[in-house]
Formats: structure tokens, sequence, C-alpha cells
């Protein structure tokens, strides 16, 4: 089961109430009871700036991680494409037979990769991991198979290109499910939690809607990182653009 963070949109919904409520009823305290005096408004205003300050500078290395982790998985993808496209050339140096049958299989392992970027159900996930290792098995099993008939340096090289294929696949999969630690997301929540609670209580005699304003700002920051970080079900999507090159070229063939 994903957690929160997986869900962008809902992450930003529960964000937004869960602050505004916070910062709603630190305002409401401070208006009810009336305790602070000028220098103890000083004292929250500094820690406020301190707050907040501490709350961007997470909030900049968690985007800067999820970016990054963001364009592994193009990068991987992309890798992933061009091992296929390679091994459907070496493809030639086995024999006829083989080679049509490796042929066959890329061509299926490849819409099955396509799938693996496009799918959001859970259940058709664990269905394409399955297949996937069925045809991983199958190709490998192929290639071995025609070295081990007639062993050459020629088809040595049709053995490293499937086993570029099956590792590429293995580092994509390691890159969709590399994430933003949760202790990160628990810790910049508690942060977040408190910097509009503080904001709330200083800002008990300003104009109410006001006090959404930094609920708004950090639950957008919070989607923005969330939404590129969630691979699967955000608005922002590796989407597999070398692979349905690939697909569309072998149809051409």
């Amino acid at each position: 089961m994903e957690n929160l963070t997986h869900y962008p949109l809902l992450l930003f919904a529960v964000s937004f109430v869960a602050l505004s409520v916070v910062a709603v009823a630190a305002s409401w305290l401070r208006k009810r009871y009336p305790t602070a005096d000028d220098e103890q408004n000083e004292h929250l205003g500094i820690i406020l700036a301190a707050t907040l300050t501490l709350l961007s500078l997470i909030i900049g290395f968690s985007f800067s991680m999820a970016a990054n982790r963001y364009d592994q998985r193009k990068n991987f993808e992309e890798a992933e494409a061009n091992a296929i496209g390679t091994e459907i050339l070496r493809a030639d140096f086995l024999p006829a037979a083989d080679a049509a049958d490796v042929r066959k299989l890329l061509e299926e392992y490849t819409r099955l990769r396509i799938q693996f970027y496009l799918n959001k159900d859970d259940d058709q996930r664990k269905q394409l991991a399955e297949r996937t290792t069925q045809l991983q098995a199958a190709l490998w099993s192929a290639v071995r198979r025609s070295s081990a008939a007639q062993p050459t340096p020629v088809e040595a090289l049709a053995i490293a290109g499937m086993n570029d294929v099956i590792n590429s696949q293995g580092f994509a999969q390691a890159a969709f499910w590399n994430r933003i630690p949760t202790a990160a997301w628990f810790f910049m929540a508690i942060i977040a939690l408190c910097s509009n609670a503080l904001m709330g209580h200083r800002s008990s005699r300003a104009e109410p809607r006001l006090l959404f304003v930094l609920p708004l700002i950090v639950s957008v920051a919070f989607l923005l990182i969330a939404d590129i970080d969630a691979p699967r079900h955000g608005l922002i999507e590796v989407r597999p653009q070398n692979l349905e090159s690939l697909e569309n070229s072998l149809g051409a063939r």
C-alpha cells in the first residue's frame, strides 16, 4: 500500500486543511488568552522567522532530492530503450531461427516496458512484473541456447547485450522505488505545523483570510515536491518516449 505522499493532490488537500486548522486554532487561542506583551511578541517574531527559514531550506532540499530522482528515472528509461534497441541489432549475429525468436520476444518486451511506465494500477503492475520476469528468462534462454550450440566471439556480443537489457530494467525499477524518505516528509510536516501555529498566533489581529496564505503556499510546495517524486499518481510523470519511439521503429521494419 502506497503512502499519502505518493498521491500529490490528496497530499495537497490534507496539508492545506491541517495547516489551516493549526493556524486558525493558534489565532483563536491568542485572542482568547491575550497574555503576551511586546517583549514576548518580539521573541515570537524571531522564532517565527527562524522557523520559516528552516522550513524553506528543508523544502528546497526536498525539491532538489525529488528533481534528481526524476532526472534519474528519465535517464534510465533512455538507457533501457538504447539497450533493447542495441540487442535487437545484435540479434542478427545469432542463427536465423534464434534471431527471429529473440526479435519477437524483444518486441513484446518493449510493449511491456512501456506499460510499466504508463500503468497506475497496483494489481496490474504486479502482473507486469511477473510477465517481465518470464520474458527475461525466455530471452536469456534464447541467446544462451544459441551460444552453447555454436559459441563465437560475435555471439558473445548478443549475450552481453541481453545482459544490458536485463540490468537496465533493474536500474529503472530501482529508480521508481527510490523516493524521498518518509522520515523527511515527517520532519518537514512538523516544521510546517509549527510555522503555521506561530504565524496564526502572531496574526491574531490581522485579516482572517490572511491566515490561509501560508498554509496555501506550503501546501503548493508539498504538492510540487510530491508530484515530481511520485511517478505513478502525479500530474508530472516520466513518459517512455524513447521506448515508444523504439516500438514505432520496430513496427516500421
